[in-house]
């Protein structure tokens, strides 16, 4: 398991995790696990391998399954292994 918010910063979806800590602060990242939805509030809340996560990046949604947990925020090809990429539209 993972913070959510050291997660977002070492998949290269912000760049430092102050920006991840402030966009889940603010109520902008969705977590769904076992078939449950919930918005987050605290950018302590871990994920795991299995999860996924909707956030706004670049003036879109973004959906995304967690893949696998990173030590460090390595390489761009490295962080892409973390995740795979799926529909907004069919996030609950």
């Amino acid at each position: 398991r993972q913070r959510v918010d050291v997660w977002l910063w070492h998949a290269r979806f912000t760049k430092s995790r102050a920006l991840a800590t402030r966009l889940v602060s603010e109520g902008g990242v969705r977590l769904m696990r076992d078939g449950a939805s919930r918005q987050l509030e605290k950018p302590s809340v871990e994920v795991q391998p299995g999860d996924t996560l909707m956030f706004p990046l670049g003036g879109t949604l973004k959906a995304v399954k967690v893949e696998s947990i990173s030590p460090r925020r390595g390489p761009a090809p490295e962080a892409r292994a973390l995740y795979v990429e799926l529909d907004a539209g069919g996030f609950a």
